[in-house]
């Protein structure tokens, strides 16, 4: 039950208009009932469909709290958008989402709907998790260029937000690639170090052996998995996590990406048919958290890696990626 006085605002209104605008969720029919079963009382006694409201009287409403709640109206921007997501995995905290090559991480200028956080606050919406009215913003915890396709985490709320970039800074998520580059690599496997600058007004970045001003380290494991008609398969694991990090460090070398036209040739790309984005795949995720890992726990000790990577298969067939799990 709920009471109101009333105001200056509501004098010489119908109560039926009144309870119209006090109880949103009830329709007319509702209103009706509730008058004629008695649960709408004028200063005690029991109001009619023709009462006529006066300053100072006291409304009682004897009905479910559900009826004097606003109706949620449908978002007219998420409610239309039809998700395409390949979900790894999702708790009540994070989601891992497997991006194709080609799609967008974020919103921007050219694109509001086709992007990988789009869809999956979409997703969210219309599963009844998420209201972009009232709960955090679902957000991306790591981003991968448009081109590279893979692994990216997604926080639900933001006490996820908050641990991962903890654990992403202490470097307590491992991130394996997969690549195909010109040539054949001198060594098996190695570390790649080097020094990488990135300014605002460049798309590129630019690798040097030196420390200099504006640069920071960059750090990348690598091992060879097969070779093929010039081409090398390799893994990769990040020890740092730069922009465009691999890219430009493997270009650095003389082995740029197969379908890197921005860091290597379109020329040669063109010889070996990749001209749709360079060939590489966030493809494996590893969790090995230090300490209290909060909502994260149940990722903790966990690898999940994407299910099918399309130029591996396309440019070596025979290799099998065995599975983390």
């Amino acid at each position: 039950m709920k009471t109101f006085e009333i105001t200056k605002e509501n004098d010489g209104r119908k109560i039926i208009r009144f309870l119209q605008k006090t109880l949103p969720s009830a329709g007319m029919g509702d209103i009706r009932r509730f008058l004629r079963l008695g649960r709408v009382k004028i200063d005690g006694k029991k109001a009619k469909e023709d009462s006529v409201l006066a300053v100072g009287q006291r409304v009682d409403i004897y009905v479910e709290d559900a009826f004097f709640e606003e109706i949620e109206k449908e978002d007219p921007f998420y409610s239309r958008i039809r998700p395409k997501l390949t979900i790894l995995y999702e708790d009540a905290h994070v989601m891992l989402l497997d991006k194709r090559a080609g799609l967008i991480c974020h919103p921007d200028e050219g694109e509001k709907v086709h992007t990988l956080l789009t869809y999956a606050q979409a997703y969210l919406y219309q599963k009844g998790e998420w209201n972009p009215k009232k709960d955090f913003a679902p957000a991306l915890c790591n981003r991968i260029d448009r081109f590279t396709a893979g692994i990216v985490i997604l926080a639900k709320t933001q006490e996820a937000a908050r641990a991962m970039d903890a654990k992403l800074r202490t470097h307590e998520v491992q991130k394996y690639y997969l690549c195909i580059v010109h040539g054949r690599m001198k060594y098996p496997e190695g570390t790649l170090r080097h020094f990488l600058t990135k300014k605002p007004e460049q798309k590129k970045v630019t690798v040097s052996r030196k420390n200099e001003p504006g640069s920071k380290e960059t750090i990348t494991h690598y091992r060879v998995v097969d070779e093929n008609g010039g081409l090398t398969l390799t893994e990769c694991l990040l020890g740092t996590g730069r922009t465009h990090q691999i890219r430009a460090q493997f270009a650095f070398i003389g082995h740029p990406l197969l379908g890197d036209n921005q860091y290597g040739s379109a020329k040669e790309n063109e010889k070996h048919g990749r001209v749709n984005g360079q060939a590489l795949c966030a493809y494996r995720l590893m969790f090995d958290f230090e300490g209290d890992a909060g909502c994260l726990a149940p990722l903790n000790g966990r690898a999940f890696q994407v299910r099918h990577v399309p130029f591996v298969t396309e440019y070596f067939p025979d290799v099998v990626i065995p599975d983390c799990e």
